[in-house]
């Protein structure tokens, strides 16, 4: 903060400091004591008389230009048209948001597996192993392409792709029916589990 000639025009006005309740007044009163005389009139800007330094008029002029804006209250309640009026906005916005959400579709959740099916031993038939794992049908179940793939000795496996919904398939549901047949089938493993 610099000191204009303002200030030191207004202190030179003061007859003391003000009162301890005006805090920004004795605040800016001590600031301007701080300085002696010489510094004061050393203040930059122009000097000019204390009439020119505050508000134009006297105090009864400017207190009447303040009770005109006592007549706008900001914080006054609204009277109960409008309190009404705004509770039915409220519910139309509330209205047309659910009807909107009820439009719009359901995401659902699904996922693509690879499913490696393993027999016994190389005399299973690979094709009555296909036949019983398509025979397993649910609701959120879907069987895709399969192929027979080599693991050793002359022993392959029957690897399977599926889509399944989420909420309504899980994995265990489908080892325990892939497995329920001991006859055929020695373990199933899922060999590929992405989110669609």
């Amino acid at each position: 903060y610099v000191p204009s000639q303002a200030d030191s025009v207004v202190f030179a006005a003061l007859s003391g400091p003000p009162s301890a309740s005006l805090n920004h007044a004795l605040r800016w009163f001590n600031h301007i004591s701080s300085y002696n005389d010489s510094e004061r009139k050393g203040f930059p800007g122009e000097t000019k008389a204390l009439s020119a330094y505050g508000p134009d008029g006297d105090a009864s002029e400017s207190k009447a230009e303040d009770d005109d804006d006592d007549d706008i209250d900001l914080f006054a309640s609204e009277d109960e048209e409008e309190l009404a009026e705004a509770e039915r906005l409220k519910q139309e916005r509330i209205e047309k948001y659910q009807a909107k959400k009820e439009k719009k579709p359901t995401v659902i959740a699904k996922s693509s597996l690879l499913v490696d099916v393993k027999p016994w031993d190389d005399e299973t038939n690979m094709k009555d192993i296909e036949d019983f794992v398509r025979a397993i049908s649910a609701d959120g179940l879907v069987w895709g392409v399969s192929k027979l793939v080599p693991v050793g000795y002359g022993i392959k496996k029957l690897q399977i792709a599926a889509v399944i919904e989420d909420d309504k398939i899980s994995t265990d549901f489908l080892e325990e029916s892939i497995t329920a047949n001991e006859d055929l089938i020695q373990s199933m493993d899922i060999a590929a589990f992405n989110k669609i």
